[in-house]
């Protein structure tokens, strides 16, 4: 019982560690593919764009979609690739 506890506890600790990990690349990305999304499923859905993303030795295209807000008045702050000191790094798309 004592290891199922720690290992709860351990998990419940590296878990926020984990969200915060970053890809970092020295090849940038693709252009954007252009998307042309039809209209959302219901009101107040927003449309979230696709982006490329590194698997393994290469990009693939993650395509957009629609997604609910999760609360009144969020909006979505999209994934982005940002150059930094040589190297390309992913910046998580996420609701503000």
């Amino acid at each position: 019982m004592k290891k199922i506890a720690l290992a709860v506890l351990l998990a419940l600790v590296l878990a926020p560690a984990a969200s915060l990990a970053q890809v970092v690349i020295r090849i940038g990305p693709p252009a954007p593919i252009v998307e042309h999304p039809g209209p959302p499923p219901e009101r107040g859905f927003v449309w979230i764009s696709g982006y490329h993303q590194y698997q393994g030795d290469h990009y693939v295209w993650v395509p957009g979609h629609y997604e609910r807000p999760p609360h009144p008045g969020a909006h979505w702050v999209a994934h982005r690739w940002v150059h930094r000191h040589g190297e390309w790094v992913l910046v998580e798309g996420h609701w503000r």
